[in-house]
């Protein structure tokens, strides 16, 4: 009976060691997305910014691997996001390809695919999750919860509800989206004399301090991200988590959010999971935010959804340093700022060499309207700033006028910019002789996207069909009441 009782007892003892060791086999990662407000690239100081410091990016980076080409697809915050949470591209998205639109109530999305699949994925967001615009919990109060997941206070509050359950969750700063108001500590180290002011911004005492409020608020979201991940320490749960932090487009600045040149579109992105994927690892092939569901979806082992975007899972894992080769993007109506409810439609190409634009109404202001039409105000497509003041008055400052320029005066239908001799994309090369050979391949490789992905306006360029979307953004009157 002793033999027996001792046999069983080793044998009750295997057992549960198997059980624990194939559960934690078996175990599905967690997913943290942390994720800026209007940050552009190459405002973290691994990216080579001088100026401001990004102590918690860098820790990602050098534990994983970041991206110098990732591109966000969309220069503008609801479009964008509804990229990533969808795995698919703008134009497919209905009026969610519109800022302030309403999210399509049957799309789905990788976080509450997670939450509906056998792994019982526990999904959270705190702040600001797909918007700004409208979905249908938001409008008929059933409960339902925003694309990005259900709404919670508080990261430590979110677990306290997660136990033994894989989570997924997101956390959407209002960093750094203007109002630029950090807290003066956020300002240490940060002097307006040694900023970088980029050729398409005068270099002017007004322009330095914005920058430098800019930096106040990204050295701002990268103390709450490092914050977020000391909780997920306590929490004992850092190592069978997936960390991405990334910016959701460009900043606000003019020629940067709501433009597709590289300062609305090419964002900041790490990513770790430790000793799972490599570390230490930059890489400079490019990825798009359409390709972040597939990719998660593999790390974690699971079938998605039919996304139009292609995993990084092998650039990740070391089997390959080639992902793509370039990125489209495009833009549709961002603030409501034009007679009509327009868009101002645009598709592109970003390769290594170049960036080709097509303004598909070229007739139109690219910054919105001169006088205000509903939101923002004149130029609303530019957001309101003191840069953005200075660069209106040029008539009291001729000597800016060049500057104002590129911000709000009306481009060609074309825009080429040959990067390996302007990298702040400012002199337009398309229809020079040298160019030809490159802009029309570049432009059928636009088309055929456009018809590959079911693009709208690949059947009917000129089709209104995004300024028909309803706008569901406040007037301009009722923000100056």
């Amino acid at each position: 009976m002793t033999m027996n009782r001792w046999a069983t007892g080793w044998f009750s003892l295997f057992v549960s060691l198997l059980t624990t060791s194939l559960n934690a086999e078996n175990s599905k990662p967690n997913v943290l997305i942390l994720l800026a407000d209007n940050w552009a690239a190459p405002h973290a100081s691994i990216m080579g910014d001088r100026s401001v410091k990004t102590p918690t990016f860098d820790s990602i980076a050098r534990n994983g691997v970041y991206f110098t080409n990732a591109f966000c697809q969309v220069p503008s915050c609801s479009p964008s996001r509804a990229v990533l949470l969808t795995g698919r591209v703008s134009h497919q998205l209905e009026d969610a390809a519109n800022l302030w639109g309403q999210f399509p109530d049957q799309q789905w999305t990788f976080p509450l695919a997670l939450s509906r699949s056998s792994a019982s994925y526990q999904v959270g967001y705190m702040i600001k999750g797909w918007g700004p615009g409208r979905y249908l919990g938001e409008r008929h109060t059933f409960g339902k919860p925003n694309p990005a997941g259900f709404k919670t206070e508080s990261f430590e509050a979110f677990l306290e509800t997660v136990g033994d359950k894989p989570f997924c969750f997101w956390f959407g700063s209002h960093d750094p989206h203007r109002p630029w108001e950090a807290e003066q500590e956020f300002y240490r180290g940060l002097d307006a004399s040694k900023v970088e002011v980029p050729s398409y911004l005068p270099d002017h005492p007004t322009v330095r301090k914005e920058i430098v409020d800019y930096y106040a608020e990204v050295q701002k979201f990268d103390s709450q991200c490092g914050e977020i991940i000391k909780s997920l320490k306590r929490a004992g749960k850092y190592e069978n988590t997936i960390i991405l932090m990334l910016g959701d487009n460009g900043w606000q600045m003019p020629r940067g959010l709501a433009n597709i040149y590289d300062w609305g579109t090419h964002v900041p992105f790490a990513i770790q999971w430790p000793g799972k994927i490599q570390s230490g690892l930059k890489a400079d092939t490019f990825v798009s935010f359409e390709d972040v569901g597939p990719t998660l979806f593999e790390l974690i082992g699971m079938d998605g959804h039919e996304m139009a975007g292609k995993s990084f899972v092998g650039v990740l894992q070391g089997a390959t340093v080639e992902h793509r080769d370039s990125v489209f993007l495009e833009r549709e109506r961002h603030a409501n700022v034009r007679a009509g409810d327009a868009s101002y439609p645009c598709r592109a190409i970003r390769t290594a060499e170049f960036l080709w634009i097509w303004n598909i109404r070229p007739e139109l202001y690219p910054a919105g309207d001169p006088e205000t039409h509903w939101a923002v105000g004149p130029f609303g497509d530019i957001d309101n700033s003191l840069t953005k003041s200075l660069l209106l008055e040029s008539d009291l400052t001729p000597h800016l006028q060049q500057w104002r320029d590129l911000a709000v005066a009306k481009r060609p239908e074309f825009e080429l910019y040959d990067l390996r001799i302007d990298p702040w994309q400012i002199n337009n090369v398309s229809g020079h002789p040298d160019y030809s050979r490159h802009e029309r391949q570049l432009k059928s490789e636009v088309a055929r996207w456009m018809r590959r992905t079911r693009d709208p306006r690949a059947a009917n360029l000129k089709t209104n069909i995004f300024d028909r979307y309803e706008y569901f953004g406040r007037a301009a009157k009722q923000l100056t009441n």
